[in-house]
């Protein structure tokens, strides 16, 4: 993400301004476009900030290579957009799940990939049995336990599991495919190396042959991408889950602007159709004024929290925890530093995940003004032993600023610090920081905000595992809620680790242990929310909020954008736009 300052606001002086329009006029004029694509009503273009870092989607794992190869790379299951629910899309119908043996059988409907070839079980299997091998790190939790693949024929895939594993519906079968004959050679060679992984992830890829609805035909770098539709492609002409499916554009072209400005200036020049980035909120003003764009708001599957050290004092106390949560008021922070684009977080799991969700828990402060959240803190911390030179609340309830909290064993409160991310990195986390410093401190607590580049930031929480405090968030996260799982069971309280904060509690391991192994839906779903309680209640995390997705478009060439958790960015909406009569 490259925001623009606190509050996404550009604030710059008029000359400043001039010079910056200059070279973004220059920028995009310099720019090439494929032979043909600026006159072509049936390409759509689309700016982004970067080049994609690889095409090689077994090392893929920034934003701008899977926006990329997501136009050409398929899997066997997606999401609906309204109901998020997965449906067939390489696979011909539902799995078919056999108790007796642990295993599911999946069908494969009629498809080829973009050289004309068969896509078969064999590729299906292949593809599991590479990240087993290798050990790929994106993908083998999905496959590890998958104890073996059988290819009964070419249109059937049936897979071993070790043991019942929920995941396997909800990312296993979401596993991009790789076709076996263009990989083959590669894995063969790879495996006469000292470093076979790395080998098979540095291996060079133009052109990935392509299962999805486009397929590349240039990459000329430091410029564009461009991808043309796959005439092989299996979805054309069908009706999946109610929708008709095309692709009925010629082809995608992607441009690297760099700079928000920069996209946006050429989005409003008409240059290209969407800036595919979420947009800083300072920016909307100016795109509402153009009546060719459209601005689209949706939910991210995200979270933005605030995470406390439990290993040790202070916040090893969950007394403290809760008084925390009580003065952090969310509502704020959404209409003042989101400027009302985003949701308040009560769950880890965010709202717009509707199936998974869990409404009730824990809330903290819901309802109350700054004196009656101090007054409630104070009641909190009072309970719990703890003192001050000063207190926030006097004997007749009035509220003013604590000194010199003390600790229920009688020490002084040390200094600690929130770190965040820096301001030019995501000024809403910065805020966030500042901000509940000094909600903090009108109690007594002595916080500082620190914020941090955000690699060091990464390695004092997640490896040395130094810190107090921190506001971190995932801006993409899965729909299947197995991260609360990994966030939170003792198991992965270790350096590196995804349990941050080091929370161990048994009863907690012990859902999160039965929540990976239901197969049934409505008891794992049942699982996840009381896990779900258990976690807001013991606050190791306090969820804070989650922004919107805000997208732009022009709507004088294309129509049928869909809209659904994540944005409009999305396979549905480039197998279903069409250009305008």
């Amino acid at each position: 993400m490259r925001p623009n300052g606190f509050f996404g606001q550009r604030v710059r002086s008029k000359g400043s301004w001039l010079i910056v329009l200059g070279a973004c006029l220059a920028l995009v004029g310099s720019m090439s476009w494929p032979a043909g694509a600026a006159a072509e009503s049936k390409l759509l273009k689309i700016g982004l900030l970067e080049e994609p870092k690889t095409l090689n989607h077994w090392l893929a794992s920034d934003a701008w290579s899977l926006k990329v190869l997501n136009q050409m790379i398929e899997s066997l299951y997606i999401r609906e957009p309204e109901t998020l629910k997965l449906v067939p899309w390489l696979a011909a119908s539902e799995p078919v799940y056999d108790e007796a043996s642990i295993s599911y059988t999946v069908k494969l409907r009629p498809a080829k990939w973009s050289d004309g070839s068969e896509l078969t079980s064999e590729d299906i299997a292949f593809t599991g049995e590479v990240i087993k091998e290798f050990k790929v790190p994106r993908y083998l939790s999905r496959w590890d336990f998958i104890r073996k693949i059988e290819t009964p024929d070419k249109r059937t895939v049936k897979f071993y599991l070790e043991k019942p594993e929920a995941v396997f519906l909800e990312r296993t079968l979401t596993t991009p495919i790789a076709q076996k004959r263009q990989w083959l050679s590669v894995v063969e060679e790879a495996r006469k190396t000292e470093k076979p992984l790395t080998f098979l992830q540095t291996h060079p890829v133009e052109a990935p042959t392509a299962s999805g609805p486009f397929v590349m035909k240039e990459w000329r770098k430091g410029a564009y991408i461009f991808l043309q539709r796959n005439e092989h492609f299996f979805g054309k002409g069908l009706t999946l889950a109610g929708r008709s499916l095309g692709p009925f554009i010629d082809g995608i072209v992607f441009k690297v602007y760099g700079t928000s400005d920069a996209a946006i200036l050429a989005l409003k020049k008409g240059d290209i159709d969407m800036f595919w980035w979420s947009l800083q909120p300072g920016y909307l003003e100016d795109l509402k004024k153009e009546k060719a764009i459209r601005v689209f708001s949706n939910e991210k599957s995200g979270l933005y929290y605030m995470g406390f050290n439990v290993r040790k004092a202070p916040f090893n106390d969950v007394a403290l925890r809760r008084a925390a949560a009580t003065l952090i008021d969310k509502d704020f922070i959404i209409s003042r530093i989101l400027q009302g684009h985003g949701v308040k977080m009560a769950s880890v799991v965010p709202p717009g995940n509707r199936f998974w969700h869990c409404a009730d828990v824990p809330l903290y402060g819901e309802g109350l003004n700054r004196e009656e959240r101090m007054r409630k803190a104070f009641e909190v911390l009072r309970d719990a032993g703890y003192t001050w030179e000063v207190p926030p609340v006097d004997q007749s309830g009035k509220t003013g600023k604590g000194k010199g909290i003390r600790l229920p064993n009688g020490q002084p409160m040390a200094d600690f610090s929130i770190l965040t991310p820096p301001a030019d990195y995501d000024p809403q986390r910065a805020m966030a920081g500042v901000i509940i410093q000094e909600w903090l401190r009108e109690m007594g607590m002595p916080a500082s905000s620190k914020p941090m580049a955000f690699s060091a930031l990464i390695q004092q929480v997640k490896e040395r595992q130094d810190f107090d405090t921190f506001v971190l968030g995932y801006g993409n996260l899965s729909v299947d809620p197995d991260y609360v799982r990994n966030f939170f069971h003792s198991g992965n309280d270790k350096p590196k680790g995804w349990n941050m904060s080091g929370y161990r509690n048994p009863a907690f391991d012990q859902l999160a242990d039965a929540s990976a192994s239901a197969m049934d839906e409505e008891k794992r779903k049942a699982l996840l929310c009381d896990m779900q309680k258990m976690v807001i209640g013991d606050l190791p995390y306090l969820p804070l909020y989650n922004p919107a997705q805000i997208e732009a478009v022009r709507t004088d060439r294309f129509t049928g954008w869909v809209e659904m958790l994540e944005g409009i960015g999305n396979s549905w909406s480039f197998c279903q736009l069409k250009p305008n009569p």
